[in-house]
């Protein structure tokens, strides 16, 4: 369990983060999107102890991350964006040594079951600096993991890795997300959107959004949105689309594609077919779409669009 209340931490007369406020629940895979700045890192090390915030609370399952310091770090796991490793070392001699700092009992029989969870057993015996950059964040995972934290805290988890290895990295963390506190900053939306159960989007230091990445879709589309496929030219049509009340931004695509929005509760689609067959046109296609989570994440931390925080309300649940 994470909480964290009105959570700020100034550089000089910069905020990097500002009166943060929120939670994750334990079997929770909570996603921290953001551009480069925002304040990520610079939360997730608070929470890890790392450092010390301005002012505000923020505590791991249950233990105040200033006060109970040293019960935070016995509880938490964390994997840094940078995963520091031992290279002249091998995978189970580093982290038999980190289970030794850890003073954990049976240190060996801990470290082949956490090397079987990440899948690395058959590595065990090989120099970590002759492991491929996959291979060594797997190691990283390992450490996080090692003292089977309540909560989870990885930083970019899976940059830098190919697809096969970011589809391993991805299983690991769906299976410890079951039973942990996961909490993990990434700028693959696409990510986000298939590992977390909620999503909280920081921008300048502030929350701008959270909810479940459903949620999100249908708050931030505000308005249903329609894809027309007709067959041929579609600049007429999309015209005469244009002239219908309660239809909006209406945008022709080419190749018979047309595109347009009309507020909620108000199903335009009977209106707009008969539109189509009337004006002669094969209507081959009418489906809703939706914002994709890259289309809400730049649309939430554009520069030149300030965005309220009250745009999108926070889950209450």
């Amino acid at each position: 369990m994470i909480r964290v209340n009105e959570l700020t931490k100034t550089y000089g007369l910069r905020k990097a983060i500002d009166n943060l406020t929120f939670e994750a629940r334990q079997g929770e895979i909570l996603g921290f999107l953001g551009p480069n700045g925002a304040g990520k890192t610079t939360t997730m090390r608070i929470l890890t102890g790392y450092m010390p915030p301005s002012s505000g609370e923020a505590s791991i399952a249950g233990y105040d991350v200033v006060k109970e310091s040293l019960e935070v770090r016995k509880r938490v796991g964390y994997l840094p964006e940078t995963v520091p490793l031992y290279t002249d070392m091998t995978v189970f001699d580093y982290l038999k040594f980190m289970a030794d700092l850890r003073h954990l009992p049976n240190a060996e029989e801990r470290v082949e079951e956490t090397l079987e969870m990440v899948r690395l057993l058959d590595r065990a015996e090989g120099y970590i600096g002759n492991l491929s950059k996959g291979m060594r964040q797997r190691v990283g995972l390992a450490q996080a993991l090692l003292h089977r934290p309540e909560v989870l805290i990885l930083d970019e988890p899976t940059i830098g890795l190919d697809p096969a290895q970011i589809i391993e990295v991805r299983n690991i963390i769906r299976e410890v997300g079951k039973e942990r506190t996961v909490m993990l900053s990434t700028h693959i939306l696409s990510e986000a959107q298939q590992l977390c159960d909620r999503i909280l989007i920081i921008n300048k230091g502030k929350i701008v959004a959270e909810d479940t990445p459903e949620n999100l879709q249908a708050r931030l589309t505000g308005a249903e949105r329609v894809q027309v496929r007709v067959r041929g030219e579609t600049q007429d049509l999309a015209e005469k689309i244009a002239q219908m009340k309660g239809i909006q931004n209406v945008q022709s695509q080419g190749e018979g594609l047309i595109e347009f929005q009309f507020a909620p509760g108000q199903d335009l689609r009977p209106e707009v077919a008969r539109l189509v067959v009337e004006a002669k046109y094969d209507l081959l296609e009418m489906r809703s779409i939706n914002l994709s989570l890259e289309e809400i994440f730049l649309q939430l931390t554009r520069d030149d669009i300030p965005v309220p925080a009250e745009t999108v309300p926070v889950n209450e649940e």
